[in-house]
């Protein structure tokens, strides 16, 4: 009999995660991927399968009959309604096995390529308060909880917190996060209360007027903090009044800046923000190595992982005194300038002229003189002519986005033939494809998946690449 493109299952067993977060069960042979968020493998449920595709088909959870015996219990209260931290319910180590069996299928199925034994995944040593940044949203439509509807009591529309995920006007308030350590919910706090008492509106996102946007907050290894404050009123007063409340409350800010954004998206990177208090940077220590963080600058947001990535890298790539290396999606140049040492000289890639700026400066103020830094677009920056002037590599790093490397980027890598590609990647499928185009000259001779962000299904993965004999 043909199954009902969407219909009820009253009771199944979720089977297994499946990628991005999702979780599979299997139906008389149909393979279902579920929305993965406070499900886990073993749960037995009541599904409705929602859209039926060619090779599988889409579900969501209606109901839990019974626990798998591999849950645990969540730590945040906000678990199951922010969006966030979506895997507190699964223990850590459970969690490492996904993520690197996530990786190695990824490479295999869509790569298509051999693969040598993987290194263990590296955890990180701390799975609560190791962000060092954190944004969050001001707005006049508050998200209620199922308690809070049943409660009828009558509660503030105004909140200051995260989005709920698909819907872009609503905020749920934030009581305690675990993502960011001290003083980041303190700092929350107060622009809540300062807000909710000032009587000065937040923001609604469907008309777009009010004062209160965004407030992000970075925090840096060595005790340093920057607050960044979104108004779209410029209301001078307004600014004053609320930014020299805050120094009052936390003196030791190191840098405190706004933003007037009266755009209608948060996104900041054409606005010139305005440092009111303080440096209008952070420094982060690694090694010895300064690394100055700008309100609009690039940094890796879990730092004790990215050290330990960086030392991969480094490890990966071999480098000896007389290499030319070459950093594509070099960023705020916190790699070239963490190998630059080691080789010759390091030249950089950025599309963003600011992170640029950033690492050039990162160069002047460790005292590093072999490197170069080029703002552009990729595909258009590297090639045949920028290596004529600037030299063939030996040695190639990438860290390119989420979207991976564009194919112009991938064949003339192939075209140069440097001896070795070490590819730093935040998304293993768009890495698995970008390899498979490379494996025409280039093995995979090794591969550390990352855990960057616990309680999350990303998972970062290094490759290091050779010229096959």
């Amino acid at each position: 009999m043909k199954k009902s493109k969407k219909r009820v299952i009253e009771n199944i067993q979720i089977l297994d995660f499946a990628a991005e977060g999702k979780c599979i069960v299997k139906d008389d042979g149909e393979v279902i991927f579920v929305e993965g968020s406070n499900v886990c493998p073993g749960d037995e449920v009541k599904l409705l399968v929602s859209k039926t595709k060619k090779n599988f088909s889409e579900g969501r959870i209606l109901a839990i009959n019974k626990y798998s015996s591999d849950r645990i219990e969540p730590f945040c209260e906000h678990f199951g309604v922010c969006g966030g931290c979506k895997w507190q319910h699964i223990p850590y180590e459970k969690q490492l096995e996904q993520k690197q069996k996530q990786v190695y299928d990824q490479l295999t199925r869509i790569g298509k390529v051999k693969l040598p034994a993987f290194t263990p995944i590296l955890g990180s040593e701390s799975t609560k308060f190791y962000r060092n940044k954190l944004e969050y949203t001001f707005s006049n439509s508050r998200w209620l909880t199922a308690e809070e509807v049943a409660s009828g009591d009558e509660i503030s529309k105004d909140a200051l917190g995260f989005h709920i995920p698909k819907r872009f006007e609503k905020v749920l308030p934030i009581k305690k996060c675990f993502l960011q350590g001290d003083p980041s919910n303190a700092i929350r706090d107060f622009f809540t209360d300062y807000a909710h008492q000032s009587g000065l509106p937040f923001y609604d996102h469907v008309v777009h007027k009010g004062f209160f946007r965004n407030v992000m907050i970075r925090t840096t290894s060595t005790g340093e903090v920057m607050v960044v404050l979104q108004v779209a009123d410029d209301s001078q007063e307004n600014i004053k009044a609320v930014l020299d409340k805050f120094i009052e409350k936390f003196p030791k800010t190191t840098s405190l800046n706004y933003f007037i954004n009266q755009k209608r998206n948060d996104s900041y990177f054409d606005l010139e923000p305005v440092n009111y208090y303080g440096l209008p940077y952070i420094t982060e220590e690694m090694e010895g190595l300064k690394f100055r963080i700008g309100v609009k600058s690039f940094y890796q947001t879990n730092s004790d992982q990215a050290y330990n990535l960086y030392k991969i890298v480094r490890d990966f790539a071999q480098i000896s005194d007389n290499d030319l290396v070459y950093d594509l999606y070099t960023g705020t140049g916190t790699i070239a300038n963490f190998v630059a040492k080691k080789a010759k000289k390091v030249v950089g890639i950025e599309y963003i002229d600011a992170a640029v700026d950033d690492a050039k400066i990162n160069s002047e103020i460790n005292d590093i003189h072999n490197t170069s830094f080029f703002a552009g677009d990729m595909a258009k920056i590297f090639t045949d002519d920028f290596i004529t002037q600037n030299g063939k590599p030996d040695i190639v790093i990438v860290d390119p986005p989420r979207a991976g490397m564009d194919r112009p980027v991938c064949e003339l890598l192939l075209k140069i033939s440097p001896k070795r590609i070490v590819y730093v990647s935040c998304n293993p499928a768009t890495q698995a494809r970008d390899i498979e185009i490379l494996s025409a000259k280039y093995e995979v001779e090794k591969i550390n998946p990352v855990d960057m962000f616990p309680h999350t299904f990303h998972v970062e993965n290094v490759a290091s690449l050779v010229l096959k004999d």
